[in-house]
């Protein structure tokens, strides 16, 4: 008699790796792109399993960004009081490699999280911020220490934001190695100091199509791009919603025609910022200028840029993909110029945690574009590429 087969043995830890494997989802694909039955494949179950653990995407999503930041919480909280800056940092880096692949949803995805649970992230997010600028108070005390906690933090952060292919132990190293050069810059000693910088004009909508592009970027940037209609934009305008059909066949549109407007802009203040005569250190130090202007003076379209082209078909981000790896590897060229004993994959680490400390500096100092905070960004920015 043949015996009947054995049930599968639900795994014990099945919650635990829908998160993981929905945390990568989210983070790859973006929060209204996901779909519950692509991430129940992921673990290899049936969308109706995983219903019987979170009651609808909403609930998976908030799950997933609630229980990254609660590791990091961890990290920090766990560390004893005798415990150097260096030590925190790198347990911070250990949490944060290990979860690379989920880390990405909460740079632009938290943005769709209900308010209450955006409160309450941020709370959270602020205990790991508050430890971390007390320890650089301590050991680093100076001017501008949160601001400089705040850009370490985004230093280590960026290791979500590429998948560059490198050993753990040589991420670890490099990363602890950037955020502590963060904290020890001084970006109060660098106002007044940096590069002019001739950033190219911000575009005049001469046309309606334009006019239409300039109303979607703020409202993409402020709600994300799903959450806008198509009647919001038109009413910015002044137009009728049908009459938006007449200059762009869907709202996708718009947002590609966003995406390469950010593109355009950028590489023609890199175009600017680069002069064949400079040192490669000078070099370095006008490309990060450049950037750090553009990303101030341009924040709502960059952020659109960066946020939302993981959402636009295939044949629409190409070119724009293609733009950033040029974008990338004018960066990579420059600082191995600087930087000889830095091979491809460790410039290209460094060259992203200068972007991530760009964008948590940025945000803590509310995007005000003044003088001295894109002087002192840019000190940030030279800390974390270890010039």
């Amino acid at each position: 008699m043949t015996a009947e087969p054995t049930a599968a043995t639900r795994p014990r830890n099945r919650k635990q790796l829908i998160i993981e494997a929905a945390g990568q989802v989210f983070s790859e694909r973006g929060y209204h792109a996901a779909s519950m039955e692509e991430i129940a494949a992921g673990v290899g179950i049936s969308a109706a399993a995983l219903y019987r653990h979170f009651p609808n995407k909403y609930a998976l999503f908030a799950e997933c960004a609630n229980v990254m930041v609660d590791r990091l919480v961890a990290a920090v909280a766990e560390a004893p009081p005798e415990a150097s800056l260096a030590d925190v940092f790198t347990a911070v880096i250990r949490v944060t490699v290990a979860h690379r692949a989920s880390g990405g949803l909460y740079r632009w995805e938290a943005r769709y999280l209900e308010p209450a649970d955006r409160r309450t992230l941020r709370a959270k997010f602020g205990q790991v911020v508050e430890r971390m600028t007390e320890m650089v108070r301590r050991e680093h005390p100076g001017p501008d220490d949160r601001l400089r906690a705040v850009a370490a933090l985004g230093a280590i952060g960026s290791i979500a934001m590429h998948h560059t292919s490198i050993a753990q132990r040589r991420i670890e190293d490099l990363l602890l190695t950037s955020a502590l050069r963060v904290v020890t810059a001084d970006p109060a000693a660098a106002a007044g100091s940096a590069l002019v910088v001739q950033l190219p004009e911000r575009p005049v909508p001469r046309t309606r199509r334009a006019e239409i592009l300039a109303a979607a970027i703020p409202l993409f940037a402020r709600d994300g791009f799903a959450n806008v209609t198509n009647v919001q934009i038109a009413q910015a305008v002044g137009l009728a919603p049908s009459a938006i059909y007449r200059h762009y066949p869907g709202k996708v549109d718009i947002l590609a025609a966003a995406c390469l407007q950010a593109a355009g802009l950028l590489a023609q203040a890199v175009d600017r910022s680069l002069d064949p005569a400079a040192g490669p250190r000078a070099t370095v130090v006008a490309l990060a200028a450049a950037y750090v202007a553009y990303s101030f003076e341009h924040n709502a379209l960059t952020s659109v840029a960066e946020a939302e082209i993981a959402g636009l078909p295939a044949g629409l981000q190409r070119p724009l993909i293609l733009a950033q790896r040029e974008h990338i590897a004018v960066w990579e060229q420059q600082l191995r110029r600087a930087r000889p004993d830095l091979d491809a994959r460790q410039t290209r680490l460094l060259v992203h945690a200068g972007f991530g400390v760009v964008v948590e500096a940025g945000r803590a100092l509310r995007w005000q574009n003044t003088p001295a905070h894109r002087d002192a960004v840019t000190a940030l920015v030279i800390g974390a590429l270890t010039l």
